[in-house]
């Protein structure tokens, strides 16, 4: 196994390399399908259709807006866990998928990146469902994890031989400090996620924000602090509102 770590839009892409096939990490931004592909090609030599899996670890832009446009032109299969419902159903929902676009685009401002092309259907069409224990179909190395809380479906990704695992957005670094994603709809399920693999005692922790940390000897990621409530789009608009509205009448 070769683990190969692409510099993504706004986030580290990782892609595994065998001699039977490529496994992607993660679906990465829309941004990204066309540098993919080039590493693919140019960089490992290996025909596109060599892109066998792609998982999907849940439905934000910079980890599932590629995957249905990578399926296309490589004909791979997309398989994503077990969530109790589409993340951007309904009106709520939609407006959450624009809202989290938006934001994406303000991340790779910050980052002095230009404005790129982001749209994807905020409805995962995935060929595989899986659940907790599972491994992945054609790489079973890799055993999938529930890891809940940033969104209803979060999934990790764990390499047994090696002890490393991938957990996209479970945590995030900023600088030198480690914080929760944005949002976190489930601080409960949240907490339980984080001390689930910390208790896993990986030897390295693969972060879509931050890159590979060698955890052999702990780590402060492992004690990042989980709110109380959930921190949502609605919680923040409506406190802001609040903020608005104090203002006005002082």
């Amino acid at each position: 196994m070769q683990l190969h770590t692409l510099k993504g839009y706004i986030q580290n892409i990782y892609l595994v390399d065998y001699p039977q096939g490529l496994l992607l990490l993660d679906g990465c931004c829309r941004a990204d399908v066309t540098s993919v592909l080039s590493f693919i090609r140019d960089t490992l030599q290996r025909p596109v259709t060599d892109l066998k899996l792609i998982t999907v670890t849940h439905m934000h832009p910079d980890h599932a807006g590629g995957a249905h446009t990578l399926r296309k032109l490589t004909g791979c299969k997309i398989a994503t866990g077990d969530a109790e419902r589409a993340w951007y159903q309904g009106l709520h929902g939609r407006t959450m998928h624009l809202t989290d676009i938006a934001l994406t685009w303000y991340v790779a401002r910050r980052q002095g990146k230009k404005m790129k092309h982001l749209w994807y259907s905020p409805i995962l069409k995935p060929d595989l469902i899986l659940h907790d224990g599972d491994t992945l179909p054609s790489f079973d190395e890799w055993q999938v994890l529930e890891t809940q809380g940033h969104t209803n479906g979060d999934i990790s990704l764990w390499h047994r031989p090696t002890h490393r695992i991938y957990v996209a957005d479970l945590m995030v670094k900023v600088r030198e400090n480690f914080i929760t994603p944005w949002p976190i709809f489930h601080p409960n399920r949240y907490r339980k996620s984080v001390a689930k693999i910390r208790d896993l005692k990986p030897d390295w922790v693969l972060l879509a924000h931050g890159g590979e940390l060698d955890t052999r000897d702990g780590h402060p990621c492992f004690e990042v602090h989980t709110p109380q409530q959930p921190r949502t789009h609605w919680r923040a608009t409506k406190y802001r509102l609040k903020r608005v509205l104090q203002r006005s009448r002082g």
